[in-house]
């Protein structure tokens, strides 16, 4: 390690210059990979180096090597994911964020990373129209997210039952359960696995896959016990939004906490002509969406 900043600058050279290489071609080049895994391999391993190597060699093999084992997601012929394509503003502010190298882990440590985080925090709440109030983390992707709120519906209904969650864990506690429309992503399921929820109950949905309210209403009364209810604002197949204001009074009424995974779709939100879909979105108890879809950060990068 250095504090020599000489010492990057031959590196962090190269490392543009590739970079305005893959730009330039993001457009025209195929979409797809041109090389497999098991391809690139051969060319990066090997035997451990026994000696170090020139910074901007280092630089300079990775791009060779990697490059054809990539894929153009940012091109505007790229559909395989709702994801690709970062503003200009947004890949250089990741590239400062590499080179500060801060520990956000405590506010007073890190006092300029906190900032801009409890900014961009005040502007998405505006912006989604969500309570100015409510917490914003920011995360990975869209399964931590889900992770967050869920988890966060965990304490507040396991509390409710009169459980110390944080005392005791969960052996011994009130059995908690989730509920899901049947065609909920798959990433809500692992959430409440990783939780220790187990397998959610399944309610039935339409053939847009928005979750019945009928369905929705039987499975909150046939069960009993600390319940969250998992809705979707932007099914992945039509798009379609759960009804959430009827679920979300359903829910309420029966002392659930309810999560909305808004991956795709939260952002309506942001559209006078499109917030109508979500109507009583707010009401809901957490919210998940994903930056690195409609707001084109560099992957990845969730919120909660």
């Amino acid at each position: 390690m250095t504090t020599d900043a000489d010492a990057y600058s031959a590196a962090l050279d190269c490392a543009a210059t590739h970079a305005r290489k893959w730009l330039a071609s993001v457009g025209d080049r195929p979409v797809g990979p041109q090389a497999t895994a098991d391809d690139l391999r051969a060319g990066l391993g090997g035997p451990l180096p026994e000696r170090r190597t020139n910074p901007a060699d280092v630089v300079d093999r990775l791009a060779e090597l990697v490059e054809p084992g990539l894929m153009a997601i940012g091109s505007g012929r790229f559909f395989g994911w709702v994801m690709g394509g970062t503003l200009p503003a947004a890949l250089a502010a990741d590239w400062l964020v590499s080179a500060w190298d801060q520990n956000t882990g405590l506010r007073f440590a890190t006092p300029g990373t906190a900032a801009v985080e409890e900014a961009a925090a005040g502007w998405l709440l505006d912006l989604l129209g969500l309570p100015s109030g409510a917490d914003v983390g920011f995360v990975t992707g869209a399964t931590i997210a889900n992770f967050s709120g869920l988890a966060a519906g965990r304490q507040q209904v396991l509390t409710d039952a009169g459980w110390d969650l944080d005392r005791f864990g969960l052996s011994g506690g009130p059995r908690g359960r989730g509920l899901v429309g049947a065609e909920r992503h798959d990433s809500v399921d692992l959430a409440l696995r990783y939780l220790g929820l187990g397998a959610p109950t399944v309610v039935a949905a339409d053939e847009q896959g928005r979750i019945r309210l009928d369905a929705l209403a039987a499975a909150l009364d046939e069960g009993s016990g600390p319940t969250i209810l998992c809705l979707q604002a932007g099914n992945l197949h039509s798009g379609a939004f759960d009804p959430i204001a009827a679920a979300t009074g359903l829910a309420h009424e029966r002392g659930a906490w309810v999560h909305v995974d808004g991956a795709f779709g939260l952002w309506a939100a942001a559209s006078p002509t499109l917030r109508p879909a979500l109507a009583g979105y707010e009401t809901a108890d957490s919210w998940a969406t994903d930056a690195h879809k409609t707001l084109n950060v560099p992957y990845d990068c969730g919120i909660a």
